[in-house]
């Protein structure tokens, strides 16, 4: 039995910050599109959206573009002596750009169902877009965005293309979970790729089960306080 746990904590981490990121980010965007109303809102959204249906190596390629020695971002940070890829942030950048689409998508499609006539009622009564955003949408909207925050962390615990092209296979650094699956089948090392296959699967099904129990408090909580 392998006694190296560094990609277990490296996806541990690695999806918790990424899935943090993506709910802050994911909730804001995802209001904001919902009540958008633009003529580029198609184009926006297929933006968003677009990780989600690329190849995970076009999106590390595309990362790769960006971050790189020779990318915009790239050379940005190396200004200041500090190189993205290849590095633990690189897990971070690939998790959180693939788990994105999955926050964003469930929480619009949450936010959209909410009624209109409770937003106007709002503003009629005086409150401003952000205490509206905080106290009534997210509120009603949060079956919606726990089921974003599931998908966003499964989806970013079993990140493995993208990862792979910009953050490469550095033991104790960068490899996670699904890339030491990977390399362990490539060396025929089965009983190792065996054991972080359950590990991968046991943390997700446990995540799912927490959440989902936390959801349904949640909405028990929010029947009360509209009632």
């Amino acid at each position: 039995m392998n006694s190296d746990w560094s990609p277990l904590i490296i996806s541990i981490k690695t999806a918790f910050l990424s899935t943090c990121i993506t709910f802050v980010i994911g909730i804001i965007v995802s209001y904001l599109m919902a009540n958008y109303k633009g003529r580029f809102k198609g184009l926006i959204d297929g933006l968003f959206t677009l990780p989600l249906v690329l190849p995970p190596t076009v999106v590390g390629f595309f990362l790769l573009l960006l971050f790189g020695k020779n990318g915009a971002i790239g050379q940005f940070f190396l200004n200041y002596d500090i190189t993205i890829i290849f590095s633990w942030w690189a897990t971070i950048i690939s998790a959180t750009v693939v788990a994105f689409p999955m926050m964003y998508r469930s929480s619009r499609a949450a936010f959209e169902q909410i009624d209109d006539n409770m937003i106007s009622a709002a503003r009629t009564l005086g409150l401003s877009e952000w205490k509206i955003f905080y106290k009534i949408a997210v509120p009603l909207a949060w079956p919606g965005i726990i089921a974003g925050i599931v998908l966003a962390f499964a989806r970013a615990l079993g990140e493995f293309g993208a990862t792979l092209m910009i953050a490469g296979n550095i033991p104790g650094r960068t490899q996670t979970m699904p890339v030491a699956i990977f390399f362990a089948v490539e060396g025929g090392d089965m009983e190792k790729a065996m054991m972080w296959v359950f590990m991968i699967t046991t943390i997700s099904i446990v995540m799912i089960l927490i959440l989902n129990y936390w959801s349904d408090k949640q909405l028990q909580i929010i029947g009360k306080r509209f009632k």
